[in-house]
């Protein structure tokens, strides 16, 4: 397992690493098991107090080594924990020492640990777990964010161990064990359908919950139930139209944004309830139109306005630092308001100054603010009519071109999914952003190692190429290249394969753009479809496939290199007579595109395709139970008797 290190302190460490730091890390590779244990037990000696030690084994791969005797069944109890005390030692050391640990995946091998049965081993981790989670440089998710841990937690009783804390007499004790439901029910169906049934003195969990954020309670036990409850219903545990979601959770969610509540509950209380409604759309209906949230949430940027009641410097000090943190929730609430219904969007819309807002969100400094900006303009773009005008009276394409150049995964990612939207072919954005130099960027993007962004690369052209001028289909198949087009019909990813076909398919459309197409690169483009018939494709896949070939047969000389490619004909004739009436259908465009005859030479391609049998499949075909089928064989058989 490689083990990162910050380079200043690999540059000044290396040139001190001494013989004997070298000899403590051979010791922990000697094949007498009693031996390594010394090893572990000198070098933990070693480094009690020493951080110039610490940094050297770090540099020389102690970490991982260490680690790994942690992790192996035959060690000895006593190795694993020497090996234990060691990390925990190395993590006292300076922050860049934690950083090594954590790079070396520490957490879950320390989580393992808690299952042993020996006491002085689950010590040993949880000390050196408390020193890593103590640390500044820790993510703190990284104890929750994983099924895994929360599962090792569930598996080992804690939500019967905690539920009975619930009814302690001590509020922090009562907090705590709240907090940890919140925790174990994010994001885990397991634990909250569990949590659901839970009885706590005759008391159904979620009854507990309910009455915890009532009015009368501290905020934060209305909050931290909310989120409880939220979690749960999210997970699947909680019907979204059940009253504890609908009468108490929802409401208890608007109440926090109100500008009477403290900067950081009303974070999470917008937080919370983006989350709760981003799916559901009769909940952001609901959460629309209760409290005037839609105006309460343009409060929050305005804070803290001059005429601000905080009379404790030191809360308007800390208020003013994290005042960004209040945009970054407004925009993540707008854009679930916003998902689903157009009523909504229109009324966030024509919020004071909403747009402007979201267009300085784009260029804020903080990334969680400039995501949460992009994202709630996202949701905002699914609206043809807001398409049409306030993103082009705004021109929010430039600031998204802007954001689109230099800006982390996470970003690009919701940034280029809605270039898609400003590419579609109704939108007045499409020319100015093609003239700002779009194709490259997205020819770039399909590049990606990320599928999300190949996806939305090839998306955005798809939608470029669409009813397109020949000069545009021809910068995007120059800007591409052949090369990479091809990479992109064999990439790994279902979504990047259909988009491609997608885009190939609008490229070739309207006949001297097919055939202009087809005469530089119609061998390559055949030899695509070809594979693409051949291999293990699912269904709508080789329809897409059939349906580009209906396309190259409707051009003038595109059609010749079908009818000079007898394997290519064989595997339409293949295709007629499937067992899946979509790619019967399809197959069928390509025979009536080819035998049309009010085109020249349709005399010659309708004698071949007979001689191949094609003209007794089609009245197999007229006979067919599918009416559209059965259309359309009737409707080719009339062009051999005209």
């Amino acid at each position: 397992m490689a083990c990162l290190l910050e380079t200043p302190i690999r540059m000044s460490v290396l040139s001190e690493v001494t013989a004997s730091s070298r000899h403590y890390v051979d010791r922990l590779f000697d094949p007498d098991p009693q031996k390594v244990l010394q090893g572990v037990i000198d070098m933990k000696n070693a480094v009690i107090g020493n951080n110039k030690q610490k940094a050297n084994l770090i540099v020389l791969g102690a970490v991982p080594r260490l680690l790994y005797l942690l992790q192996q069944e035959t060690s000895s109890t006593e190795l694993k924990t020497e090996c234990a005390v060691v990390l925990g030692s190395l993590a006292m050391g300076t922050e860049n020492n934690v950083k090594s640990l954590l790079d070396c995946h520490i957490i879950p091998a320390l989580l393992q640990g808690l299952l042993s049965l020996d006491l002085k081993f689950i010590e040993a981790c949880l000390r050196c777990l408390r020193t890593i989670f103590t640390s500044p440089v820790t993510p703190e998710e990284l104890l929750y964010t994983g099924p895994d841990h929360q599962t090792i937690l569930f598996n080992h009783g804690a939500v019967q161990n905690i539920a009975h804390l619930l009814t302690s007499v001590s509020y922090k004790v009562r907090m705590q064990a709240l907090k940890c439901f919140s925790v174990l029910a994010f994001e885990n169906p397991q634990v909250s359908m569990t949590l659901v049934n839970v009885l706590v003195d005759g008391e159904l969990l979620p009854q507990i919950f309910v009455k915890m954020l009532q009015r009368d309670k501290p905020i934060e036990m209305q909050l931290t139930s909310a989120k409880c409850l939220t979690y749960m219903c999210r997970a699947g545990a909680i019907r979204t139209d059940d009253n504890c979601i609908v009468l108490k959770t929802l409401p208890c969610l608007v109440r926090m944004c109100s500008k009477e509540r403290l900067l950081e509950e009303r974070v999470e209380g917008a937080e919370t309830l983006a989350y709760l409604i981003e799916p559901d759309v009769e909940l952001q209906r609901i959460a629309s139109i209760t409290d005037h949230l839609i105006a309460m949430l343009a409060d929050y940027f305005k804070y803290p306005s001059s005429v601000s009641a905080i009379t404790d410097i030191k809360r308007l000090d800390h208020d003013l630092k994290h005042a960004h943190e209040l945009r970054q929730a407004a925009f993540k609430l707008y854009a679930s308001l916003g998902a689903n219904d157009e009523d909504i969007r229109k009324k966030i819309i024509e919020t004071e100054n909403m747009m402007d807002r979201i267009v300085t969100g784009l260029s804020e400094s903080s990334v969680k603010v400039r995501l949460a900006a992009v994202r709630c303009l996202h949701s905002l773009s699914r609206s043809v009519q807001q398409l049409r005008t306030s993103f082009q009276d705004h021109a929010v394409w430039k600031p998204l071109m802007k954001v689109l150049q230099n800006a982390p995964d996470e970003i690009l990612v919701v940034a280029s999914s809605m270039l898609c939207n400003l590419l579609l072919e109704f939108s007045p954005s499409k020319e100015p952003i093609l003239e700002s130099g779009a194709v490259e960027l997205l020819c770039g993007l399909t590049q990606s190692e990320n599928p999300a962004l190949r996806v939305n690369g090839i998306w955005a052209l798809m939608n470029m190429a669409f009813q397109a001028e020949q000069k545009i289909k021809a910068d995007i198949l120059r800007s591409l290249s052949t090369e990479q087009l091809f990479r992109l019909l064999s990439d790994s990813d279902l979504n990047v394969l259909m988009k491609t076909l997608g885009l190939l398919r609008n490229l070739l459309s309207t006949r001297p753009h097919i055939d202009k197409i087809m005469s530089t690169h119609g061998k390559q483009i055949m030899q695509a479809v070809t594979l693409i018939l051949e291999g293990e494709h699912n269904i709508e896949v080789k329809e897409q496939t059939l349906c580009i070939l209906a396309n190259i047969a409707d051009g003038t000389t595109a059609k010749e290199l079908i009818m000079t490619n007898d394997d290519i004909l064989q595997k339409i004739k293949y295709y007629m007579g499937h067992s899946h009436v979509k790619l019967q259908l399809a197959a069928m465009f390509c025979i009536s595109n080819l035998i049309w005859n009010e085109e020249e030479g349709s005399q010659e391609r309708q004698d071949k395709l007979r001689d191949m049998g094609i003209v007794d499949i089609l009245h197999k075909l007229s006979q067919s139970p599918d009416s559209n089928l059965c259309d359309k064989a009737k409707t080719a058989l009339q062009q051999y008797l005209a």
